[in-house]
Formats: C-alpha cells, structure tokens, sequence
C-alpha cells in the first residue's frame, strides 16, 4: 500500500496493491501494519455502506463535532464519485480549503479525512457503491453539515443542469461561517 499526502497534508490517498490474473483480483485494501510503518495509524470502529442510484447524488458536507469526530477512509466500490475533504478546523493554515479527488472501482484508490475536516461526495455515474471506515462511531448527538454549495469554500461540484440531488437535512445545511466553530484551536 502506498500512502500519499494531499494539498492539504492531513488528507491521504491511499493505494492499494491489486493482484490479478484471469480468474480476477487479489487486494489487501487495509493492513493495519503495512499502513503503521508508513505512519498511519488508526483504529476503525464501524464501516458504513451507501449506494445511491442516479448521477448527481451528492452526500455532504458531513462531519460529527468534538468529542465524537470522526475520521473516515472513503473508496467508491461501483462507479465513480468526486470525494471532498475541507478544512474546518478554525486557526489551520488551511481553514476553508478542500482537497478533490476522484475515487472510483477502476483506480481502487481510497482517500482519508481526518477528524476536523467536513466530507462529501457527488456521484458522476449511476449506481455508485461508496464503503468508508470510521474511526468513532456515528453519534447523532454530534452530526453536523455545510452547505455543499457554500461559496466561501469554492467547490467545484460537476452537478447535471438540474443540480444535484439532496437528502431534506443536506438541502437545509448552513454555511460554514453561519456555524459556532466545530473544531476550534485545542480540539483538533
């Protein structure tokens, strides 16, 4: 597995080995020793399991407050979805910024947020299958969003003319500046 830090260093890719032949493929997608000696080291407690049906889907910008935060490991499985990553932690050299990346089954590559940084992701085909493991567990008493179009944060979301399809709770997230800091300097 190789291990590689984004625009904003906090964030990684991590690639797995494939191993294929005819029959088709063999893949270690977490080893918690061979990402340990490449300094990632982290204790997941829950997976989660989203699929969603149509092109545009978009799921975000999520994340859980202090002391529940969550970091996640986010592959696409089936199809192909743009996953983002931003900054919340308030005094971080890259408050506000984002890191995209384009996560699919074809380039098995999985991208870590960590606790402080709000996620999502939009689904650029039809019948995406996204698995992510977390590091606490889901706790509603700490879930939060963002406005996934919140123009502070500059998201080039690639949304179809109609724009993208939200859940009720996504469609009514507020800004980001219109929130109490949910990671401010000492939690994070």
């Amino acid at each position: 597995m190789k291990v590689t830090p984004q625009a904003i260093p906090d964030v990684l890719l991590v690639e797995p080995k494939r191993h294929g032949d005819a029959r088709g493929f063999f893949s270690e997608v977490w080893k918690r020793s061979a990402l340990q000696a490449q300094g990632f080291d982290v204790a997941f407690v829950q997976d989660n399991h989203s699929f969603s049906a149509e092109v545009g889907v978009l799921r975000g910008l999520h994340f859980q407050r202090p002391p529940t935060a969550q970091g996640k490991l986010v592959r696409c499985i089936r199809g192909r979805i743009l996953d983002i990553a931003v900054d919340i932690r308030q005094g971080s050299p890259t408050y506000g910024q984002h890191v995209a990346m384009e996560l699919s089954a074809e380039n098995w590559c999985q991208l870590w947020v960590p606790r402080g940084f709000a996620h999502g992701f939009v689904t650029l085909t039809p019948d995406c299958e996204v698995l992510y493991k977390v590091d606490a567990e889901y706790d509603p008493a700490t879930d939060a969003g963002i406005a996934w179009d919140d123009p502070d944060l500059g998201i080039a979301w690639p949304v179809p003319p109609g724009g993208p399809v939200l859940s009720a709770k996504d469609q009514k997230a507020p800004r980001l500046r219109d929130i109490p800091p949910p990671f401010p300097p000492g939690s994070w």
